[in-house]
Order: structure tokens, then sequence, then C-alpha cells
């Protein structure tokens, strides 16, 4: 795919025997709860990830989640003190950083065009999301961009649905603004999500066709969030059923951003596309 003015920043299609340090931290919002008990659950076999919802895995945060489950991949991690209220994403007022996180930035881009190649062959109850949460060096800069999600229970022999969008948390600059769209197909086939965000608004994609375009933007750095879902509410009867484990599978990641001659780091020297 050509990809105008862009050059490839970040890319992963986790053929290696492990997660790429430098590129992955595996929890999800481990200052809410522990790098234990926020521990990703997945598989490399050699072509793509496989996040996982193992028959054995705990709800992450009890307290304030409740017997929600998830396996996830952040590229960022910044928190207060134990005790202290500040952390990323901030999903519920009674949060208090629980264990201490290093502060960890990864790959935190701000603006440019991002990409996943996933399959979301999932049974209701279960849902497979690839989002950007805002870094929150200030308060404020809290933002989602919300570049896909795919519920188990939103398909059908012909197609599926996928909900993409904006969404403020607690930035003051923006307001809601979450959609959906009809995908002709299978959820279990690979298809290709994409969001290119600009100073001035967000176009979404999917397997290139523009699907909406929110005319609103965080103005501020954001990582990557990649994750599965169980969601006890969705769950058919409220019940967990195997076979055992759920997965996502993801093909790769991409990001790309405007070409200033400045972009280095793991992937060497820029690519342009």
């Amino acid at each position: 795919m050509t990809v105008a003015k862009y050059v490839l920043t970040f890319e992963d299609d986790f053929s290696g025997p492990e997660l790429h340090p430098g590129r992955w931290l595996p929890h999800y919002l481990p200052q809410w709860a522990s790098r234990e008990a926020s521990a990703a659950r997945y598989a490399l076999p050699g072509t793509g990830l496989h996040l996982q919802i193992t028959g054995d895995q705990q709800p992450w945060n009890p307290t304030f989640d409740g017997a929600l489950r998830v396996s996830s991949l952040q590229t960022g991690c910044s928190a207060g003190p134990v005790g202290s209220p500040v952390g990323q994403h901030r999903f519920h007022p009674g949060l208090r950083v629980t264990e201490a996180q290093p502060e960890t930035w990864l790959y935190t881009p701000q603006y440019g065009r991002f990409e996943v190649a996933l399959r979301a062959d999932l049974p209701p109850g279960y849902l497979g999301a690839f989002w950007m949460i805002g870094v929150e060096r200030e308060p404020g800069q809290s933002g989602e961009i919300c570049i896909c999600e795919v519920f188990g229970h939103e398909r059908d022999p012909d197609a599926f649905r996928v909900h993409f969008g904006v969404k403020p948390i607690h930035d003051p600059a923006l307001t809601l603004d979450m959609r959906s769209a009809r995908i002709s197909g299978s959820p279990a086939d690979l298809h290709v999500y994409s969001a290119e965000w600009t100073p001035h608004d967000v176009t979404f994609r999917v397997d290139g066709q523009v699907v909406g375009r929110v005319p609103q933007s965080p103005a501020y750095p954001m990582q990557f969030m990649l994750n599965i879902y169980e969601l006890p509410h969705l769950l058919p009867g409220g019940q967990r059923r195997g076979p055992w484990p759920k997965t996502l599978e993801v093909a790769w990641v991409r990001g790309w951003q405007r070409d200033t001659g400045e972009f280095r780091g793991a992937l060497g020297c820029p690519q342009r596309l």
C-alpha cells in the first residue's frame, strides 16, 4: 500500500519468538491493579500474535471493573505514586495507583496513520479492539481515538459491525463521537482497520475504504492499546463457556507519520511510502 507523504515509524508482524520489548508492554493499565493481575495472555506462533482470554484467567480489577477480563498490549505507561489518583485512562473516579510503574514511552506519536490487520473470530461476550489514548503528561491529555471495536455478537452470515470514533475521557476540548459501519464478509477473515489522524480530524478506514471522519482531533501524543476483552454483561446467560482460549489474531500493526526527516528508532532509517 502507498501512503503519500508519510514514513513508516512503527511496524511489528510478531514473527519473533518473543514480544519486542522496545515496542510493547504486555499489560493493561497496570497502575490500577498490578503487573501480575494485568498481564496479557498471548501466543506467538511465528505468524502474528494471538491475544487470548483463558479459562483460568481472573478479572484484572474486580473492585472497579467487576468480572471483566482482558489481555492487552500497550506502548506507554505513566502514573503517580502509590495512592495517587494520577494515571492513564482513569475510567472510574475511585481509582488510585496500587502499584508504582516506571515511566515508559515506547511509541507515542502525535498525528499520522495507524493500522492493524486482524481476525476477530469471537463469540458473543468478547471484544477485539485497537485504540489510542493520550499519554496524560497533563490530566487533560486523556482523549481516545478508537480505531476499531469488533464485538462477537455483532455478526451475521453476510457481514459484521465495526465501531470507531473519538472519546473525550477527561479532555474538555473533545466531545464523544462514536460511529459504526456494517462491513461485508466475516470478522474471522483478515481485515485492515486504520485511522488517519491530523491536527484537524480523524479519518477511519476498513480495508482501505473510508467509513467515517470525525471533525476533531486530540492535540497531544498518544499510545497504542491492543486488546481482547471478556465482557460479562454480554456473555450468553452471564456464564463463561469453553472451548478455551478465546483468541484475537493480529497479523501486524503499523504506524506512519509525516516525513520530517527526523524519524529513526527501532526501525532505523525511515521507510518512505
